[in-house]
């Protein structure tokens, strides 16, 4: 367990805010940027992470597209096909990284 920097995992100030106003609690990355247990800290509040795990997109659900801010699961596929100017692919994977403020 250690500390990492908040942008390593949330490199858009919008993601910071949004975790700081708990709009988003998890966030899927093409590579891993933490491990269970690890903390970083926005805004005088820190947050743990509480899973790191890699699945599959195809796994994905409605739950995980509200998770990270979309209102559906289909229109977080749109926003990650708009955001980084790529096909969604159900074989592909990322790794999860759910988290929780506990300060």
């Amino acid at each position: 367990m250690g500390t990492i920097d908040a942008s390593d995992l949330l490199p858009a100030e919008r993601l910071r805010t949004s975790a700081l106003e708990g709009e988003i609690s998890q966030l899927h990355r093409g590579d891993k940027h933490a491990a269970e247990g690890d903390t970083f800290e926005i805004e005088g509040t820190t947050f743990e992470l509480v899973e790191v795990t890699e699945r599959r997109l195809g796994d994905l659900t409605d739950e995980d597209a509200r998770a990270e801010g979309s209102s559906d699961l289909e229109a977080y596929k749109q926003r990650i096909e708009r955001t980084h100017g790529t096909e969604w692919n159900d074989e592909n994977t990322a790794f999860l990284h759910r988290f929780e403020p506990i300060s």
